[in-house]
């Protein structure tokens, strides 16, 4: 199947509420074009680099998203651009998005990156730390990031069952802080890529983050 036929097909089973991210990463600029010509906007990377290689050479009404795990000192290179960054998992870097983007003059959206799964390896915040951060930005104390939900990656396993589980866990966290802070009017949980996303949705995700299943594996 092409791009835009994995697309159509990928935006048919998961509705007009939930927004999908087309992961971009290592993929070329004619495949991108690709899909961008097939009227999808949202794309996702998790390099700094070839995000902004990738962005300085295509459409500028393409909605770049930072997926992967963002080193304070990148920063910079995104902030004049960027239009969601998924992955904030400390408050040493929404400390330094705070300061980028005021220097850019402009509010960067953002979530909260928690950590869900079983893996030592993946990044994230636990959910006390994670309650902690979002108070502060319900006290205004980052006036330029606006946060807009939460994102997690579940455990790589085969058992759906945990992954469920985790999932689930986000969804419940995600509910807490939006009843406890209902003026920052969280909207985003994004959870689910290609392999569990049918997952993803049932646990009530509204954002996805598939790569294999739009580009294919060429």
């Amino acid at each position: 199947m092409s791009i835009a036929e994995n697309l159509k097909r990928i935006k048919d089973e998961i509705g007009t509420d939930v927004t999908l991210v087309a992961v971009s990463k290592f993929k070329s600029i004619p495949e991108i074009m690709e899909a961008y010509q097939a009227g999808h906007r949202d794309f996702g990377e998790n390099r700094v680099q070839e995000l902004t290689d990738k962005a300085s050479q295509l459409p500028n009404d393409i909605r770049w998203h930072m997926i992967g795990h963002l080193q304070t000192n990148k920063v910079k290179y995104i902030a004049p651009f960027i239009y969601l960054i998924h992955s904030v998992d400390s408050e040493k870097l929404l400390t330094e998005i705070q300061k980028q983007a005021s220097r850019n003059q402009r509010t960067i959206d953002i979530l909260l990156q928690v950590h869900i799964a079983k893996e030592e390896t993946k990044f994230g915040l636990n959910d006390e730390e994670c309650h902690q951060l979002t108070e502060k930005m319900a006290k205004n104390l980052f006036p330029n990031c606006r946060l807009r939900g939460l994102m997690g990656m579940a455990t790589n396993t085969n058992d759906l069952s945990a992954v469920e589980r985790e999932f689930l866990h986000l969804k419940h966290l995600f509910s807490q802080l939006s009843d406890r802070f209902p003026e920052l009017q969280l909207d985003v949980l994004s959870i689910g890529m290609s392999g569990d996303y049918p997952i993803a949705l049932k646990c009530g995700s509204n954002m996805v983050r598939i790569g294999s299943a739009v580009f294919g594996s060429r």
